[in-house]
């Protein structure tokens, strides 16, 4: 009997995955625990719509992701930190004062957990900052550290 798994099933397969399962197996198991349902003609269509619409939503959230990160690449921000005699910096600036920064300055809302430092950022000047807006994209946006 042909199964459609609505799950992921460790000894089985993915979600999504049609898989060939003894009647017995098929009839007291997986349909009873919906783990899969019957491949009849109208759940293979079903199934084929799905995986059409999922890859529709992510190719627009690739292209979404690209264009973030060219809008990024353009864009410049500045976060001020204080700093005591003879220049030196108290503390150093964290993702997520650049997150905020980048919000107050531009509008844009990113996740402080998707930018990148390189290294701790105590020092004056600018820096070069990667943000990993999608598995498949990342974006360079520069940090300049000033005195507040």
């Amino acid at each position: 009997m042909k199964i459609i798994l609505l799950q992921d099933e460790k000894k089985l397969g993915k979600k999504g995955d049609i898989i060939e399962a003894s009647e017995g197996y098929a009839r007291n198991y997986i349909l009873p625990k919906k783990i899969g349902v019957e491949a009849t003609p109208k759940n293979l269509n079903d199934l084929k719509l799905q995986k059409a619409n999922a890859d529709k939503i992510a190719q627009e959230n690739l292209d979404a992701a690209r264009e973030l990160a060219a809008e990024l690449e353009t864009k410049q921000v500045i976060v001020k930190i204080k700093a005591g005699e003879g220049g030196r910096t108290f503390g150093s600036v964290s993702t997520k004062e650049i997150a905020v920064a980048l919000k107050e300055q531009h509008g844009i809302e990113i996740d402080k957990k998707k930018i990148n430092l390189p290294e701790a950022l105590k020092n004056f000047g600018s820096y070069e900052v990667t943000v990993k807006l999608h598995p498949k994209v990342t974006a360079k946006l520069v940090v300049k550290v000033t005195e507040a």
